[in-house]
């Protein structure tokens, strides 16, 4: 599997992810608790795929961007253990907080390799992208820290659904830069 096509596939299977989990932190009347719970849980999964794969497409392993999306991953999969094993003291909780702080951390650290980056092409989806997924990231965790005080408030968990969709919306726009930018380096005959 090529670097470039890795890139793009790993970049859509965390579009889907993430909208996946959007759509299953959503309220809806008619979802019941278990699809709410398998559409977040299949949705990290697929992003952790994703960022990984991403991470794997990388030219460069010291690139910022690599750190990043390996961030990404290993913060998807701190919200799957999270999500999976249910431990005493709101401990599954404090996980999926820390989870949606390193997804935050890794948007941001990998962003910035956007402003070095030789291909204009793409570049400022990529950038407005990896911010409003670190922006909606960290609402998403600072909901969950609110719903350890108190799992009741409504305020909060609306925090975190409005942080998902802000994700997604952040996780598309870096999609449709990922593919130009991947587009640009095939025809510059350049991997990054």
């Amino acid at each position: 599997m090529g670097s470039h096509f890795k890139e793009v596939f790993g970049s859509v299977l965390s579009t889907i992810g993430t909208i996946e989990s959007a759509i299953g932190s959503t309220p809806f009347k008619n979802m019941s608790e278990k699809v709410s719970f398998n559409l977040r849980l299949q949705g990290n999964v697929l992003q952790a795929t994703g960022n990984g794969l991403s991470a794997d497409g990388q030219g460069n392993i010291f690139s910022l961007e690599y750190i990043g999306d390996l961030v990404q991953a290993t913060g998807n999969s701190t919200v799957i253990i999270g999500l999976l094993i249910k431990f005493k003291n709101q401990i599954d909780q404090k996980l999926i907080i820390s989870g949606n702080w390193l997804q935050a951390l890794g948007s941001f650290v990998g962003l910035t390799d956007e402003f070095e980056d030789s291909t204009p092409s793409g570049r400022s989806y990529n950038i407005i992208g990896g911010f409003l997924q670190g922006i909606g990231n960290s609402m998403q965790a600072l909901s969950g820290v609110y719903q350890l005080e108190d799992e009741n408030d409504v305020d909060a968990r609306f925090l975190g659904v409005l942080g998902s969709w802000i994700q997604a919306v952040g996780s598309v726009l870096s999609l449709i830069g990922q593919i130009k930018e991947e587009t640009q380096e095939i025809q510059l005959g350049i991997d990054e």
